[in-house]
């Protein structure tokens, strides 16, 4: 499907799909939405010395780096291994061309970005000391035969439901449930009240959240 890069209301860019008419980020702010979803209301109300992160989809690479961004903020007395799916990576052209690294003050997340889209597929990579990533190409749906380590922290981070309606429903709820440990949280951007109760019928503690930058609300759940 064709990509073209775009710029996004906080000057921070992101792909759009032609065919789908879907951006890959909210369009009031790339780089807004990934900090406040996934660190504000996700990565910043973990405690464990060791977090286990499972990210549906990679995409471009944002949530990863604003991961990292965080971190380097942090005393780094814990570990975080990352575990992220995407079927589609993008190319060279389009990471080089959204260049996110720009957006931040600490000069070291240039060449973290570079490492971060180097990785080898398939293979866990430490990005950083207390950091370790693996990148997995595959469908969603194949996360049920996937080996990982108990998840403590979701970042739920799929196109939305009017393109990709599957991916919004009990089956991948189902097997991102059957990945977590009790008390994980999960994060997202949607606040779907169909997705609300398929979570809760899981057994999720589900809370509506104070949205991103031109979204109302959004959700957490944590496993019960």
């Amino acid at each position: 499907m064709k990509r073209e890069i775009k710029t996004t209301n906080d000057g921070s860019k992101t792909l759009f799909i032609n065919d789908l008419n879907e951006n890959y980020h909210s369009h009031h702010g790339a780089l807004q939405e990934a900090e406040h979803v996934f660190i504000k209301n996700g990565l910043n109300l973990i405690n464990d010395c060791e977090i286990n992160i499972l990210e549906l989809g990679f995409g471009t690479g944002l949530n990863v780096l604003v991961t990292i961004n965080e971190y380097l903020k942090t005393d780094k007395n814990h570990i975080i291994n990352y575990f992220t799916l995407e079927k589609y990576p993008i190319n060279e052209s389009e990471i080089e061309d959204l260049a996110y690294f720009e957006h931040f003050d600490n000069p070291e997340l240039k060449e973290i970005y570079q490492k971060i889209h180097q990785a080898e597929w398939g293979k866990s990579v430490e990005i950083i000391n207390g950091i370790n990533l693996k990148k997995i190409q595959c469908d969603f749906f194949d996360l049920k035969d996937i080996e990982l380590p108990k998840i403590n922290l979701v970042y739920f981070d799929c196109f939305g439901a009017r393109v990709q309606p599957d991916l919004w429903e009990k089956p991948l709820f189902e097997m991102v449930s059957d990945k977590m440990s009790v008390n994980g949280l999960l994060t997202t951007y949607s606040s779907k009240g169909s997705v609300r109760r398929i979570l809760q019928e899981l057994n999720f503690k589900v809370e509506k959240k104070q949205g991103p930058p031109g979204k109302r609300e959004m959700i957490n759940a944590v496993k019960l």
